[in-house]
C-alpha cells in the first residue's frame, strides 16, 4: 500500500497542514524511533559465577531501553586471551575479562584495551565508592586510577568442611591458623573424617610462594615489591624452604592431595570429600549453593615464628576491560552498562552470590548479618581490604609475571610430586625468574 493511501485518504484531497501530519505520523509508525547499542562482553567465570552473571545481565536488558549486552563465555581466561590476541580490531568485544597480571607496564601488560579512568571522566559512575583500597593496587595504575573495572577482585582463603571437623572431635569447628598447628588437625581429620583428602589445593602458588610472604608479613621480591626503582629478584629463604619442605611432607604423608590445577580440588570440596580446601574466595557462591555442603571460611594459616599476626593476602583476580577503537556511542552504552552493575543493589548481589570482594563501599554495607551467620570469619577477612595495606601486601609488580608465574607452578609441581628437595625447587625458581624479569 502506498504512503497516500496508509489511511484510506489522498493526501492531496485534505488540507496541507493535516496531510503533513498524517504523513509525518505515517513515518513514525514504520521507523522505528532509535535502534539499541549492542555490547559485547567475554568472560571465562566459573559455572556457577556465570549464572549469576547471566541473570544480571537479564535484568539489565529488560530494564534499559537503548542499550542490549551480549555475552560470550569462555572455559578458561587462556582460552578467551587467546581468542582475544586472533580477534580483528573491529570484531573484538566492548568488554572483556581479563587477568590481573601485575605487570609494571601501561595497561597492566594487556594489549588493546583502554584505561576505564579516561571513560569515566566522561561518563562517570555517581555515588559509587569503591571498596578495595587504592593502594592493593588492584586495577589500577601506579597514580591509584583506574584501569579497569574491579569486579571479579578476590582473595586466597582457607574453605573447611564444619561436619569433617565435627566428625573428627576437633572443638572449635574450624581449622587452626598456625601452618604446624594445623597439621596436627589435618592428622585427626585423616584417621576419623576424610581418609582420602584431609586437605587440598588448587592454588599451589598463591598459597606457598605469594602469600606466603604476605600473610606473613613479608615482602614477596626485592625493591619493596619490584615497586621501586630497579628490576625485582625472588629471595626464597629459610622460611621458604621449611615451609616447601612441610607440604611435601604432607603430600608425601597423604595429608594434603597433590595441588590440581583445574576443578578437581574446588569440586571434591563441593562434594564433602575433603576437610580443607586452600582455594580463591570465587568459590564461595558455588559452595552456598552445594547441596548438604556446611562449610565456614577462615583466612590463610602463617607462621608465628615469623610474624605474631597474620597479615592479609594479596588481592587477586580479574576485571573487566574495556577494549579501544569503539565509537562514542559504544563508550558510552558500556559506561551505562558499568554504573548499573555498580549500583548498590546490583553489586551486593554479585558480592553475595559470588565470593568475589565487594564493588563498592555501599554494597558491602548493604549485605546484613544474616548472609554472614554461616561463613567464619568471612567478613572480617573482606573488611581489611577497604583499608590502607601493610605495605607487604599493597601489591606486587613485575614485570613478565604471567610467565614467571607458570614456570613457579611448573615448579612447585614437580617439588609436591617429589622429584626435587624444596632448597633445589626454590633455588630454580629464583634463577629462572631473574632470567624472564630481563626477557624483553
Amino acid at each position: 500500500m502506498s504512503l497516500i493511501r496508509l489511511f484510506g485518504t489522498r493526501i492531496s484531497s485534505m488540507p496541507k497542514a493535516v496531510g503533513l501530519t498524517a504523513l509525518a505520523g505515517a513515518l513514525a509508525v514504520i521507523s522505528p524511533v532509535a535502534s539499541a547499542t549492542d555490547i559485547t562482553v567475554w568472560h571465562a567465570l566459573n559455572g556457577h559465577n556465570t549464572g549469576v552473571f547471566e541473570k544480571l545481565v537479564k535484568q539489565f536488558n529488560r530494564q534499559s531501553d537503548g542499550v542490549t549486552v551480549r555475552l560470550e563465555s569462555f572455559n578458561s581466561p587462556e582460552v578467551l586471551e587467546n581468542k582475544l590476541a586472533t580477534t580483528g580490531k573491529g570484531s573484538r568485544p566492548n568488554l572483556v575479562q581479563l587477568d590481573f597480571r601485575r605487570s609494571p607496564e601501561q595497561n597492566d601488560g594487556h594489549i588493546g584495551v583502554k584505561p576505564l579512568h579516561t571513560v569515566l571522566a566522561k561518563h562517570p559512575i555517581k555515588d559509587a565508592k569503591w571498596f578495595v583500597h587504592p593502594e592493593n593496587g588492584f586495577a589500577r595504575d601506579d597514580k591509584g586510577r583506574l584501569m579497569a573495572f574491579p569486579y571479579m577482585a578476590e582473595v586466597p582463603v582457607m574453605f573447611y568442611n564444619v561436619e569433617a571437623f565435627k566428625k573428627a572431635g576437633l572443638k572449635p569447628e574450624k581449622p587452626r591458623r598456625e601452618w604446624t598447628e594445623l597439621q596436627g588437625q589435618l592428622v585427626d581429620l585423616a584417621n576419623r573424617a576424610t581418609r582420602n583428602c584431609p586437605a587440598t589445593s588448587d592454588q599451589p602458588v598463591s598459597i606457598n610462594l605469594e602469600n606466603l610472604a604476605a600473610v606473613n608479613n613479608q615482602f614477596f621480591t626485592s625493591n619493596n615489591n619490584g615497586k621501586a626503582k630497579g628490576a625485582p629478584s625472588f629471595a626464597f629463604d629459610t622460611v621458604y624452604v621449611r615451609h616447601l619442605s612441610l607440604m611435601i611432607s604432607w603430600v608425601r604423608s597423604e595429608l594434603m592431595v597433590k595441588p590440581e590445577f583445574d576443578s578437581s580440588a574446588t569440586s571434591r570440596f563441593a562434594n564433602n570429600e575433603c576437610s580443607v580446601l586452600l582455594s580463591e574466595s570465587g568459590n564461595l557462591g558455588a559452595f552456598r549453593g552445594a547441596r548438604s555442603l556446611s562449610f565456614g571460611v577462615s583466612g590463610l594459616p602463617y607462621y608465628p615464628q615469623v610474624t605474631k599476626t597474620p597479615g592479609s593476602p594479596f588481592v587477586d583476580g580479574a576485571a573487566l576491560w574495556i577494549t579501544d577503537g569503539q565509537s562514542a556511542e559504544e563508550e558510552k552504552a558500556v559506561a551505562s552498562f558499568l554504573a548499573w552493575l555498580a549500583q548498590t543493589d546490583n553489586a551486593a548481589e554479585w558480592y553475595q552470590e559470588t565470593g568475589f570482594l565487594p564493588l563498592t563501599e555501599q554494597a558491602f554495607a548493604a549485605t546484613g548479618d544474616t548472609y554472614y551467620k554461616n561463613l567464619g570469619d568471612w567478613r572480617s577477612l573482606v573488611a581489611v581490604y577497604n583499608q590502607k595495606p601493610a605495605i607487604t601486601a599493597s601489591s606486587f609488580k613485575v614485570h613478565n609475571y604471567p610467565k614467571i608465574r607458570a614456570m613457579f607452578h611448573l615448579t612447585l609441581q614437580r617439588a609436591l610430586s617429589g622429584e626435587q628437595s624444596a632448597p633445589t625447587a626454590l633455588s630454580h625458581a629464583s634463577a629462572q625468574a631473574s632470567k624472564l624479569i630481563r626477557e624483553k
